[in-house]
């Protein structure tokens, strides 16, 4: 099936487009283990392990080999006069942006619940999870993270990561809290 020429068109430009500036070479990203992409339950877990520790530094470089060079976090909230917004970043946004938080505090997310759907190369991850303070603490915050994944053929790609936190008057649904069968 050939392609129309508004798609090849779109596809050529949308890396400027979606950035601003022109694409960032996959070449110069961090190294990837390959044990941290060689399966989709292997790149959810080093997403989470990435950003998981106590107070101090993170593996931003682990963090980096994990996404495509286009790829974007997008949190979703509710401001204080109520209004649903967003906030999209870069990978490098995110990391400029806790960086400090992680430095000075515990922070512990992990997975406790997943739906999949897959075609083809791209698969769609809702991963529900919980965050912490410490590693056996508490959770302070539970919510979705919905990733979307690229399997290039030698490897799994973070393309970008979705999430809202719950809460009370928007709580998780009890399919996203079951444990899926895959």
């Amino acid at each position: 099936m050939k392609a129309a020429p508004w798609i090849l068109a779109l596809l050529l430009c949308l890396p400027t487009l979606v950035s601003g500036q022109a694409e960032k070479p996959a070449s110069t990203l961090p190294a990837a283990k390959p044990a941290d992409v060689s399966s989709r339950d292997a790149i959810v877990a080093a997403l989470y392990d990435s950003i998981s520790g106590p107070a101090g530094d993170r593996n931003w470089d682990r963090f980096r080999s994990l996404f495509i060079p286009q790829a974007q976090l997008i949190a979703t909230f509710k401001k204080k006069d109520g209004i649903l917004t967003h906030r999209a970043v870069t990978v490098q946004g995110y990391i400029d942006g806790a960086d400090k938080y992680f430095k000075e505090h515990g922070f512990f997310e992990h997975e406790i619940s997943r739906k999949v759907e897959t075609f083809g190369s791209i698969t769609h991850i809702f991963s529900t999870y919980e965050s912490r303070e410490t590693a056996d603490g508490k959770p302070f915050e539970r919510g979705i993270n919905s990733i979307q994944l690229f399997n290039d053929g030698s490897r799994w790609w973070v393309v970008d990561v979705y999430w809202t936190g719950e809460t009370p008057d928007n709580p998780i649904p009890e399919r996203y809290l079951a444990k899926s069968a895959e």
